[in-house]
């Protein structure tokens, strides 16, 4: 059975027989639709295409299965508020012998993901991400679930640690330490927490010619600091873009430097981890942290 791109020590590795299996226990209405992976640069899930309209989502590790609950409860009730689309949940599938996690099956969405440095419109696509960000920011549902990365950027301090340590000799350690420090230091978020998707990076952003059309992976979801949704800012946009992004976000000197700070540290916690086992996602982090490292010159 198995896909040979395991990132993870912990992870369970799936195909197309195991995804078979699985439908014929618990959703027996799609077993005669074809099934076939489709290559991704994600790190939590495995992705199969269901058919022409549907995609199942298996975790590859336990920390993956978190946000099942999350997005099958808030991503109905937030996908009418977006003029592009965002994954809708058709199912939930329980744990067997066979997987031991539950997972989910979403209609399929169509696209491209963009590709840093070979965007049709960048100027556009800027201004269409900042909206949907601001449009999110703006919800008002009761109840949210605490993000992750809407705590205070320390949070990412213990990781980033380590990550300088097995870094070296991959970027400039210390200039980056030098980054992240003053990041630090920068004042707290201390406004009303707001909903923030959590994790916009090129592989969760889906373009169709050329525009934005849909936003994927609300694993991240939940609420507090805005700054974290601005790290597409470093991930896809250039530096003469990254100012139009700015402005339409309205983000003051406070959480655009927290949201920098952000950017970074994920960049580079995957550098090292992600270097062996998914090239793409290492080069985009080597990216981030370029950028960075540029601004500061």
């Amino acid at each position: 059975m198995k896909q040979n791109d395991k990132m993870h020590r912990d992870e369970i590795l799936s195909d197309e027989n195991l995804v078979q299996h699985l439908l014929e226990e618990q959703f027996p209405k799609w077993t005669n639709l074809p099934i076939r992976r489709v290559p991704s640069s994600g790190t939590e899930n495995a992705l199969y295409r269901l058919g022409d309209e549907m995609i199942v989502r298996l975790p590859r590790r336990p920390g993956a299965t978190k946000p099942i609950d999350k997005e099958q409860k808030w991503l109905p009730k937030l996908a009418p508020l977006f003029p592009i689309a965002i994954p809708i949940p058709l199912g939930k599938g329980k744990p067997t012998k066979e997987f031991p996690y539950p997972w989910s099956i979403y209609k399929w969405l169509k696209g491209e993901n963009p590709i840093v440095d070979h965007l049709n419109d960048p100027s556009s696509l800027a201004k269409d991400v900042a909206k949907f960000i601001n449009i999110l920011h703006q919800i008002n549902l009761k109840d949210g679930p605490l993000a992750r990365r809407g705590a205070p950027l320390e949070v990412q301090d213990d990781q980033m640690r380590v990550a300088l340590k097995e870094s070296h000799g991959l970027v400039d350690t210390d200039a980056v330490i030098d980054i992240w420090e003053k990041a630090l230091k920068v004042p707290k978020y201390s406004g009303k927490p707001v909903w923030i998707h959590g994790d916009l990076s090129p592989g969760n952003i889906l373009l169709v010619n050329g525009k934005l059309s849909a936003i994927l992976d609300f694993g991240g979801l939940g609420v507090g600091d805005p700054a974290v949704d601005s790290i597409a800012a470093w991930n896809l946009l250039s530096a003469e873009t990254r100012e139009t992004f700015r402005r339409e976000l309205q983000y003051d000197k406070e959480t655009w430097a927290r949201g920098r700070g952000w950017a970074l540290s994920i960049a580079l916690i995957q550098l090292p981890y992600y270097k062996d086992t998914n090239k793409e996602l290492a080069s985009n982090a080597r990216h981030v942290i370029n950028e960075i490292l540029e601004e500061d010159r």
